[in-house]
């Protein structure tokens, strides 16, 4: 198996831990790619109609893309332990994709949109979407953060460290206490460590 890859990306990375915790690494090549919305790489793009990261190329059978897709497949190929919790770890997960997608719009209209173009209400409003994830997240799910790991906890890993990563001064820890200490003992596994994006 093939996965197109992009270390900076919150989606890939989900991938990147989810092989580092079932022990798949070995049985995937990673292929980097440089890739955005206007310049899209050409072999994502034969492999990918979507265009988009990460994607999982099998030998036997069509490119899998879309985040969730590729993680329910390679959890299932490790005995599926990860979706244990059912429709909690799914909303979970789907809450810490939302907290990515603000993110990733948000880091879009900084890097990509030029400066004199930027939409001010466009960034706040995505930011006021992190922020209510976050706190969504301090006030009903800290049960289940603080549970046995499953793919929800891995998204909104994933999406918090993307926040730091990109967007350092959103505040997402000011009044999410609760969070902000579960994400820093999260931070710490073995497998975040192993994915964090370099640094620029």
């Amino acid at each position: 198996m093939k996965l197109f890859y992009a270390a900076a990306s919150p989606f890939v990375r989900k991938v990147t831990v989810l092989l580092h915790e079932t022990g798949q690494l070995d049985s995937v090549e990673i292929h980097d790619v440089a890739t955005t919305p206007l310049a899209p790489d050409n072999d994502l793009q034969a492999s990918n109609p979507l265009a988009k990261i990460p994607a999982l190329e099998r030998g036997d059978g069509p490119t899998l893309y879309d985040s969730r897709v590729i993680c329910a497949f390679l959890d299932e190929r490790a005995g599926g332990r990860l979706y244990g919790g059912g429709w909690d770890t799914k909303l979970l997960e789907a809450t810490g994709d939302g907290v990515m997608d603000a993110a990733v719009a948000m880091s879009y209209e900084k890097r990509l949109r030029p400066e004199e173009k930027q939409w001010d209400e466009w960034l706040a409003a995505q930011r006021g979407k992190v922020l209510g994830g976050c706190a969504a997240l301090n006030a009903r799910w800290m049960s289940h953060l603080q549970g046995p790991l499953d793919m929800g906890q891995i998204s909104v890993a994933c999406a918090l460290a993307y926040v730091d990563f990109r967007h350092p001064d959103a505040g997402w820890r000011q009044g999410n206490e609760a969070l902000a200490g579960w994400f820093a003992e999260f931070d710490s596994r073995p497998s975040m460590q192993a994915t964090k994006p370099p640094a620029g």
